[in-house]
């Protein structure tokens, strides 16, 4: 089998604006970058608004093991299989997904535009640089950062207590040296001053955050502006505004804002924008983009990061919540593989056929199905992600346990046959469409107190038995419940468990969720609360994934996947 990266190399590729005709887009309404990627224009999502939404399909998964699940490939490919399905009905599909970060490009995971033969391309350039959103991103929250520095300097008239701040510059690359850092400089008058601070990673910035949460250009600037960076002596905030920072910060996003056009191998339309994390921000691609696919297309499938406890969690509590989108069906992703080593097998005896061990870990698969059911009302459908070490009696395992959940399991092979391996999928996808059911729920409302809200995603869906606070979180959460106690709440917490501590399988119940520190996102509206051993400036592993990326002499990259 050819390397991700071989096979999208070797693929013939559409001119964007031969697959934007698909949907009745004209040259005037993209901004070419290159012949393969494309902007769309302000004027063109303008115009769109007057159009009917389509129907949303959420993508998520159980939660991330070393196995891999296959979410944006099955995201891809799902989306594949539904145009093949909606050929002769005049009916189209696109994928909305994140851009990838270059920190887990060049670490552990590797780059994020699916696998095999469902891909988004071309490859290479959406996962290194694209069109540079994140470049931008990373410049206005700096440009913030020095500007609070330059006051500090030249006076501090607004009288900021260094001690106070709160803004961290960021940089888009796992850098564990960076997270924490000393300022060391002097005033304008030669007294010195020092303060703690540090990086944290792009995709975890607030302005990331901001972003994509944005309806508009004039909503995104006064989101910046309500940005609080710290306090003054008199312990009132300090927000961007006083600095005067956000009309720059928003000149620096201005084209960013706009969503990328690009295509998957089968030529599907593709809008790739935005990309907060979703262990440590809220895992899901800018509303914008999300909202203009919703005027373009008839069936729009996008993703939420990580498990269902993360991203689906964030996606409906946050991204819904603030927005009034709802999904019509939820494809929750599955392999036998990562079964297995929920119910206890090691990396290197997955290939092995284990039904024993295969039952145990489908209780992570029935948590995540419980939660999306009960918790929010979604119809659930599950995509068994195929390997070809996926014996007949572990498939048939596993959908008679799921078909006992009350939900379908559907194999699907788009990894090696592209959209014609998800056509069961598709078929299955479009029938819950034509039979909605209006039950979508959030999963707490917005005037409960903060640790109600922590308490009820720590209790209902993690499964622990109560949260424990630190000191320092204990008093944050007393200033923060004054004035904020209506924000949701986005848990940045490890992916690879539903408790704070990673090496915890399936489905644990009546764990602790450790609170370590809480944090305003004022612009963004919601707080961060940052759990266990979690970091905001990830580091890299031992063989990080650079180690394998080159160009070769004919000036093609390699080794990217």
């Amino acid at each position: 089998m050819k390397s991700d990266i071989e096979i999208a190399q070797a693929a013939t590729l559409q001119p964007i604006l031969q697959v934007s005709s698909e949907l009745n887009l004209a040259s005037e309404d993209l901004i070419p970058y290159g012949h393969l990627i494309a902007k769309l224009s302000a004027a063109c999502i303008q115009k769109l608004q007057t159009q009917t939404d389509g129907q949303l399909i959420l993508v998520t998964a159980i939660s991330p093991t070393p196995a891999g699940e296959g979410k944006t490939t099955t995201t891809i490919g799902l989306t594949d299989a539904l145009n093949q399905v909606l050929a002769n009905k005049n009916q189209h599909a696109m994928v909305c997904m994140r851009e990838p970060s270059l920190g887990p490009v060049f670490g552990l995971k590797g780059g994020a535009t699916g696998g095999g033969y469902s891909q988004v391309v071309p490859m290479e350039d959406i996962n290194l640089h694209f069109t540079g959103d994140f470049h931008a991103i990373s410049s206005a929250n700096n440009l913030l950062a020095a500007l609070i520095d330059n006051h500090i300097y030249h006076g501090n008239a607004l009288g900021i207590d260094a001690k106070s701040i709160t803004w961290r510059r960021c940089v888009d690359m796992n850098d564990r040296a960076l997270r924490t850092i000393t300022l060391d400089g002097n005033n304008k008058d030669g007294q010195s001053f020092e303060r703690q601070t540090g990086f944290d990673i792009t995709v975890a910035s607030e302005v990331m955050a901001i972003f994509c949460l944005a309806t508009t250009l004039e909503d995104l600037q006064a989101r910046l502006g309500r940005i609080q960076i710290g306090l003054t002596n008199e312990n009132k905030p300090v927000l961007a505004s006083d600095l005067n920072a956000e009309g720059a910060m928003t000149a620096l996003l201005k084209n960013a804002f706009q969503p990328n056009l690009v295509q998957t191998l089968e030529h599907s339309t593709a809008l790739v924008h935005g990309g907060p994390f979703a262990n440590i921000a809220h895992g899901c691609n800018s509303v914008v983009a999300t909202k203009v696919a919703l005027k373009l297309a008839d069936f729009v499938v996008t993703e939420a990061g990580f498990g269902a406890d993360l991203g689906a969690e964030k996606f409906i509590d946050i991204k819904c919540r603030m927005t009034g989108l709802q999904p019509v069906a939820v494809v929750l992703v599955a392999t036998v593989r990562a079964l297995k080593y929920h119910g206890g097998v090691e990396v290197a005896l997955l290939n092995q056929e284990n039904l024993t061990a295969l039952k145990s870990g489908m209780s992570n698969l029935k948590k995540h199905i419980d939660n999306l059911k009960q918790h929010f009302g979604l119809n659930v459908v599950v995509a068994i992600n195929h390997f070809l070490s996926d014996s007949d009696a572990e498939i048939a395992l596993l959908q008679t346990e799921t078909a006992n959940f009350g939900v379908k399991a559907i194999v699907c092979k788009h990894w090696a046959n592209g959209g014609a391996g998800a056509i069961d999928l598709a078929q299955e996808v479009i029938n819950m469409t034509e039979q909605p059911t209006n039950n979508f729920k959030l999963l707490y409302p917005n005037e409960v107190p903060l640790l109600e809200k922590i308490e009820t995603i720590a209790r209902k869906i993690y499964g622990a038995s109560h949260i424990e606070l630190s000191s320092d979180a204990q008093a944050t959460l007393v200033e923060l419940e004054k004035n904020y106690s209506h924000f949701p709440v986005c848990i940045a917490k490890t992916q690879y468990s539903f408790s704070s501590d990673p090496k915890l399988r399936g489905a644990p119940t009546g764990h602790i969720l450790k609170v370590r520190q809480l944090r305003l996102s004022r612009g963004a509206g919601f707080i961060v609360v940052i759990c266990g051993d979690i970091m905001t400036m990830p580091g890299l592993p031992k063989q990080p994934a650079s180690e394998h990326i080159s160009v070769n002499q004919a000036g093609n990259i390699v080794g990217l996947n």
